[in-house]
C-alpha cells in the first residue's frame, strides 16, 4: 500500500509540477469549474434530444440517474469512508489553481460524474451514425480531462480520479441494466398482457 501511495504521489507532481504550461491553465480551470464547463453537458443534451427525440429524454433520465449513483458513491460513501487528504493541504509545493475548500479526496466525484455520463452516451450512441460516434468520442474525451484537470489544478492524485472513472463507468453500467430488467421484466409484460386481454375482448 505504502509503495501504491509513494507511485501516486510521484505522478502527481509529474502531473501538478512538471507535465504544465501557462497556455494550458485556463483549459484546466475551465473544465474542472462545474460552473463553467455545466454548458457543455447542456449541449450534450440537447444533441441527445435532437438525434433520439423522445428516446434522448430517457437517455438524458438514465444519465442523471447514473450521477446520482455516482456521487453518492463517491462524496457520500467513500470520501468519508477513506478520509485521504487532498494533495494541496497534504503536500508541499503543489501547484493550485482554485479556490478548494477542506474537504476529502478519495473518489474524485468530477471524474465518477463525468464518467456516468460518458458510459451511458457510450450505451446508447456508439452503434450510431458517424455523428454520433463523434459525439461519443468527444464525451469520453471530456470525462477524460475532466478528470485530468482534477490533477492538474491540484486538488485531487491520479488516483482519485482513476477510481471515481471507474465508479462512473460501473454506475451507468448498473443503472442501464437495472433500466433494461424493468423495461422486459415489468413494462414490456405489462403491454403483452394489455394486448393479449384486448384481444381475447375482441
Amino acid at each position: 500500500m505504502a509503495l501504491i501511495e509513494q507511485a501516486d504521489v510521484w505522478l502527481f507532481h509529474l502531473v501538478n509540477l512538471h507535465l504544465v504550461h501557462p497556455a494550458v491553465d485556463d483549459l484546466m480551470v475551465f473544465l474542472t469549474s462545474a460552473r463553467l464547463s455545466g454548458p457543455i453537458f447542456l449541449l450534450a443534451a440537447l444533441f441527445m434530444v435532437i438525434r433520439k427525440g423522445k428516446t434522448g429524454f430517457l437517455v438524458i433520465l438514465l444519465a442523471l440517474l447514473a450521477v446520482g449513483l455516482a456521487d453518492l458513491s463517491a462524496s457520500g460513501i467513500l470520501k468519508p469512508l477513506v478520509q485521504r487528504i487532498r494533495p494541496c493541504f497534504a503536500l508541499d509545493h503543489v501547484r493550485l489553481l482554485i479556490i478548494q475548500p477542506h474537504s476529502y479526496s478519495f473518489a474524485s466525484s468530477h471524474a465518477a460524474n463525468s464518467a456516468a455520463v460518458a458510459t451511458v452516451t457510450w450505451i446508447f450512441f456508439h452503434r450510431g451514425v458517424w455523428v454520433e460516434r463523434v459525439f461519443t468520442v468527444v464525451m469520453i474525451l471530456c470525462a477524460l480531462f475532466i478528470a485530468y484537470s482534477r490533477v492538474y489544478v491540484g486538488v485531487h492524485y491520479p488516483g482519485d480520479v482513476l477510481a471515481g472513472l471507474l465508479i462512473g463507468a460501473l454506475s451507468a453500467g448498473l443503472v442501464y441494466l437495472l433500466w433494461s430488467w424493468f423495461w422486459k421484466n415489468v413494462v414490456q409484460s405489462r403491454i403483452i398482457c394489455k394486448e393479449s386481454g384486448d384481444t381475447s375482448g375482441a
